[in-house]
């Protein structure tokens, strides 16, 4: 317990309102669902090497997350505080409501087993987000199909002028991302490197996993008057739960 909260960086979050915290170990992967309302914090205990995440409407799971959109709609491609997290029907899956890393990256995709085996030194098999991914959909009922473009907490991507991608290395340690729900949302984590991080030695650090009873949003909540955009998809987003 008392990991950083999310309403003011660096604040504990009172123990009372932890519903589950959990140490997800490097290599490993992580699945949950968030209930509407509630926040995932994922901190970086130990200066992570990138941690992969997919997320879906975990009533119905054919709704699931769309980087494309939650780049285009924003005009952005690196996510941080005040932003949200779209679905591919233009509904909200999260929203940002802190953030002390500043480097969430929709570009890179994630790793899978022949990648990892050709870079790192040691063997010809290692941990990979795709297979993780895979494991932990299979359990849910889901497979292969289901496997869409992810999100990279902590990984900071550089885009050179002709497209070229980059990993820029430096993320600090106990830095966190706070996730406030918007609907049930099933998460997949999976604590794998980056793809594009240069190291050639298989060593991803422990994350922490903290999901609690977050404060409802205020009328002027900064996600959700973020802009029209963003109004639209919460006008969207809070008509499933209307009834």
């Amino acid at each position: 317990m008392g990991h950083t909260a999310s309403t003011q960086p660096n604040a504990a979050i009172s123990p009372n309102l932890v519903l589950l915290d959990e140490t997800v170990p490097g290599g490993a992967y992580w699945q949950g669902v968030i209930k509407r309302g509630n926040t995932l914090r994922v901190t970086d205990l130990a200066g992570s090497q990138g941690v992969s995440l997919l997320a879906y409407n975990a009533d119905n799971p054919i709704e699931r997350l769309n980087v494309a959109d939650t780049s285009k709609i924003q005009f952005n491609a690196f996510l941080k505080k005040g932003m949200v997290i779209y679905s591919d029907m233009g509904r909200v899956l999260f929203s940002i409501t802190e953030d002390t890393s500043g480097y969430h990256d929709l570009l890179g995709g994630c790793s899978n087993a022949s990648r990892n085996a050709a870079k790192y030194e040691g063997g010809d098999f290692w941990q990979n987000s795709r297979d993780h991914f895979l494991k932990a959909l299979t359990r849910r009922g889901l497979g292969k199909k289901d496997i869409m473009p992810n999100l990279n907490l902590f990984s900071r991507v550089a885009v050179d002028p002709d497209g070229k991608m980059s990993f820029v290395e430096g993320g600090a340690a106990d830095s966190f991302i706070d996730l406030r729900a918007e609907m049930n949302v099933l998460v997949i984590l999976s604590n794998c490197p980056h793809v594009l991080h240069p190291s050639n030695v298989f060593d991803p650090k422990p994350i922490q996993v903290t999901i609690w009873d977050s404060p409802a949003p205020e009328p002027d909540d900064s996600c959700r008057t973020a802009n029209p955009e963003a109004v639209r998809g919460f006008i969207n987003t809070d008509a499933l739960f209307a009834q």
